[in-house]
């Protein structure tokens, strides 16, 4: 694990939290400069890093995660940010959406959740803050299959985008798990997600959800 954040308290604070829990923490560093060489070096299953970093504090932690994706394809990466920065991360997010990750700062005070989302991340999963999906399902989109879906199903696709498995799903919405089963069946349908064994119809499902 690397951790890549300027603000050196927040830093330190992340590094213990997760040495806490038994996570190995390599290297940390406050800009992305050393960023590339540091994973090519300890060859992390995940990188941390916040989306603002130095010099300009806008969108530096984007760039280096599009670099170690390219070069590193399977270290996941986890951006963190204080804002919800929707076109950004859902430009990145469609890039390579497997092993990619993004949770807002104020999650980083509940351990158990940020190291769920290292796990899901190092195993290639794709994790996404509830908030950040939340402003997606709220901004303007064109008509297309989307348009299709239920009231339940979108509810469902929502949960599916937030990386939730079928159980949690059924558990949130206090439904049976064949009525999930049949609520992503549909999903799939109506997004014209056919069977594929080259592609991830529940990682398809949630690249058109956020591509509206």
């Amino acid at each position: 694990m690397i951790v890549a954040e300027d603000s050196a308290l927040l830093r330190q604070g992340i590094v213990r939290l997760l040495t806490d829990e038994g996570v190995e923490v390599a290297a940390e560093c406050a800009d992305t400069g050393p960023l590339l060489a540091l994973v090519a070096e300890y060859a992390p299953d995940a990188v941390l890093l916040d989306i603002r970093m130095p010099p300009t504090h806008t969108d530096e932690g984007l760039v280096a995660a599009a670099a170690i994706r390219a070069a590193h394809p399977g270290t996941g990466v986890l951006l963190l940010s204080q804002y919800v920065e929707t076109t950004s991360t859902v430009q990145a997010l469609a890039e390579q959406p497997e092993g990619f990750g993004y949770l807002l700062k104020e999650r980083v005070a509940d351990i158990d959740e940020l190291h769920g989302a290292l796990k899901r991340v190092a195993a290639g999963e794709t994790v996404l803050d509830p908030l950040v999906v939340a402003r997606l399902m709220d901004a303007p989109r064109a008509a297309g299959p989307l348009g299709e879906l239920t009231g339940r199903e979108r509810d469902v696709l929502t949960l599916m985008a937030q990386g939730r498995s079928n159980e949690a799903i059924a558990q949130q919405l206090v439904i049976g798990g064949k009525t999930v089963e049949t609520h992503v069946r549909n999903i799939f349908g109506k997004l014209r997600l056919e069977p594929d064994l080259l592609e991830h119809r529940r990682v398809m499902a949630v690249l058109t959800y956020l591509r509206g």
